[in-house]
């Protein structure tokens, strides 16, 4: 099970949740090609990046002289078990309080 108060601490961050957003969207991509077309330096982009890889979201492959990132597959499964678990968890509750109001509804 990925670290996930770590993966939500980097996704916590508007750029880096962008930065993964995109990965799943469009695939792969070098640095530069996550950087490009945003107001955000090479230099910056570099460190959401390996934020991302410390915590576990994203990974990087080296292709001759590129660094290719692309989002962890079972970063994106431990954050969906998690969110569903809790969906669960919700559900139930909700589902007991609609009981429980129906019933005293019915006693008035």
């Amino acid at each position: 099970m990925p670290d996930l108060p770590a993966l939500f601490a980097a996704l916590g961050e508007p750029t880096r949740f962008a930065i993964v957003e995109r990965l799943m969207a469009e695939g792969e991509q070098s640095a530069g090609t996550i950087g490009a077309g945003t107001s955000i330096s090479a230099p910056a982009v570099s460190r959401h990046l390996k934020v991302l890889r410390e915590a576990g979201l994203v990974q990087r492959r080296v292709d001759r002289q590129q660094r290719l990132y692309s989002v962890r597959p079972e970063a994106v499964e431990g954050i969906s078990a998690w969110a569903m678990s809790h969906r669960e968890f919700w559900s139930a509750s909700l589902g007991r309080l609609e009981r429980a109001l129906i019933e005293e509804m019915n006693r008035r």
